[in-house]
């Protein structure tokens, strides 16, 4: 079973709600890793121990350069020196870049690592690249991603083939601001099922198997469609029990709301990788309790079993023509 090493002190809930986390992942069989201070309650779980922490707030290059002791390092480095498999984080996004840059460095090829979230689309499962690692690139950096979240889909889940698209605002070939439009025309000469541009409006139907953005335009999105949803699924439980016809038409439809909010719900899905290093990671939610905790060290679990970075580190070289 793969070794996950936990980030005790990343993110808003932290230390509590990422232990509970922990030990609900450690009753699946998962080997996990709590990575803290020694005072830290671990419930019975292994602890390395780290004193230092990194906040939301710090500057991410600075702060791991200065406190290579904080639990988010410390975690990566876990894996750097092979102590686990993989690392989680609900902490600083830019730090875990940082940390993974200096510690775990890039594949062979790989000019930037992107955050790969897969989104639950109503047609099929939609690759989104890259949601919030890099808010400036380039067109040669997009090209990569969409390279990295084809190599993705095929060999983590199973598709033949992955249609390409390229975030835009309108889906004609022309559309976009000068880094879309340049990226288009990198998109369209390579060796990619590329089909076009794609719409934010069509990614929870299934714009493509694999959708490419920067780091700044695909973040919003991200965080725009998981806040829409969730919105969306408040304000409908709230309007279903607001009346006695209401609460009774509610029973009838509970199931099918329960399976809605289970298929989109961030917490289910827990966090999302980072792909590009030599090293897997896994970033979760700076917001994550304990549910979305113990989904982030099992989506861990499950890379580190399908080897995503070993068939990265095998294909991504050919693509790119290293």
């Amino acid at each position: 079973m793969p070794r996950i090493a936990v980030d005790a002190l990343g993110g808003d809930h932290a230390p509590d709600e990422i232990v509970a986390g922990a030990v609900l992942a450690a009753a699946d069989g998962i080997d996990v890793l709590l990575v803290g201070p020694a005072s830290l309650e671990t419930r019975g779980l292994p602890l390395r121990v780290a004193a230092d922490v990194i906040e939301m707030a710090d500057k991410p290059a600075e702060a791991v350069r200065a406190r290579p002791d904080s639990s988010l390092v410390s975690a990566v480095r876990a894996v750097a020196e092979g102590e686990a498999d993989a690392v989680v984080s609900a902490g600083n996004t830019g730090a875990v870049l940082a940390a993974g840059l200096l510690h775990l460095r890039r594949l062979p090829g790989v000019l930037r690592p992107a955050i790969a979230v897969p989104i639950p689309a109503r047609l099929r499962v939609s690759v989104l690249l890259d949601a919030g690692a890099n808010a400036d690139a380039r067109p040669e950096h997009l090209l990569q991603f969409a390279h990295m979240g084809a190599v993705f889909s095929e060999e983590i889940l199973d598709v033949a083939n992955p249609e390409v698209r390229l975030l835009s605002i309108g889906e004609e070939d022309e559309k976009g601001n000068a880094l879309v439009v340049e990226a288009h025309a990198l998109l369209r000469a390579a060796d990619l099922n590329f089909a076009g541009n794609a719409e934010s409006r069509d990614l929870l139907r299934g714009a493509a198997d694999v959708v490419v953005a920067d780091g700044f335009t695909g973040n919003i999105a991200l965080k725009l469609l998981e806040g829409t949803i969730m919105e969306l699924l408040d304000v409908f439980r709230e309007e279903v029990t607001a009346t006695t016809a209401g609460k009774l038409g509610g029973l009838l439809v509970r199931p099918a709301a329960r399976r809605l909010r289970a298929r989109f719900d961030p917490e289910i899905h827990g966090g999302a990788y980072l792909l590009g290093l030599r090293g897997l990671a896994v970033i979760a939610h700076g917001n994550s309790r304990a549910r979305a905790v113990a989904n982030a060290i099992r989506l861990a679990a499950r890379g580190v079993d399908h080897g995503v970075v070993e068939r990265l580190a095998e294909r991504i070289p050919a693509r790119v023509g290293v």
